[in-house]
């Protein structure tokens, strides 16, 4: 994954991966809260971590588990990890608009958002809430590309999919769905992975929009270290 994305997770701008429910999503974002305090000569960025989890689906015992992977103390990295449950999506809003004064120290390297749209699409239901749900969507993301480029951070947003009954042939590789957001979401992402089940443990991802990578695809496993190589 980290060579399908030139790299890593791009700082300064906003990564977005979506897909169906159990797809690995946040999978990913453990193994990145791992993954972010490692050494530089080991792919990490020597930084701590923000996660702001809106469904309640953070779990420190896996960040220990995966730690282990790694060969680095399990209760070290939590300590690291600056944690917010948001209730709603106003509180969401507001979490974000607070971080600025622990970024400030210049020891954050990465913000996770796990997922961007679940309070949105509570708070925020049918058509006639619509235009008010995207105003409010379009503030939050302002401020997480504000954050992500005044402090050179890493904004990771994992979001949901719904059903595209319009989608052409051209999308068959989103299986007629769509992630949430529209096109506010799509516009303030500077890069986008479609992630899918696979066989067995495996997920693919798919690199769908990216400022200075092609359209590929990678495969990978879940296990109990996180994610790693297929092979």
């Amino acid at each position: 994954m980290d060579e399908m994305l030139g790299g890593g997770v791009q700082s300064m701008s906003i990564t977005e991966v979506f897909g169906e429910f159990r797809c690995g999503k946040t999978q990913l974002c453990h193994t990145l809260c791992v993954a972010a305090q490692l050494p530089k000569e080991l792919g990490g960025a020597e930084g701590k971590v923000a996660f702001i989890d809106t469904e309640g689906t953070f779990r420190p015992e896996r960040i220990k588990s995966i730690a282990a992977r790694f060969g680095v103390d399990g209760d070290a990295c939590l300590e690291n990890i600056s944690y917010a449950r948001a209730l709603n999506s106003e509180h969401q809003i507001e979490l974000a608009e607070q971080l600025g004064n622990q970024l400030a120290d210049g020891s954050f390297r990465l913000l996770i958002v796990d997922s961007i749209m679940a309070g949105f699409r509570v708070d925020y239901s049918g058509r006639g809430e619509l235009n008010e749900r995207q105003q409010k969507l379009n503030q939050h993301l302002s401020c997480l590309t504000r954050l992500s480029e005044d402090y050179n951070i890493a904004i990771f947003l994992t979001n949901q999919v719904q059903s595209d009954p319009g989608a052409s042939s051209l999308f068959a590789a989103t299986d007629g769905r769509k992630p949430v957001g529209g096109h506010v979401l799509a516009h303030a992402s500077a890069t986008r992975i479609l992630l899918r089940k696979g066989r067995g443990e495996e997920r693919v991802a798919k690199l769908q929009d990216s400022p200075n990578m092609p359209e590929r695809e990678c495969v990978y496993v879940i296990g109990e270290g996180g994610i790693k190589d297929s092979t």
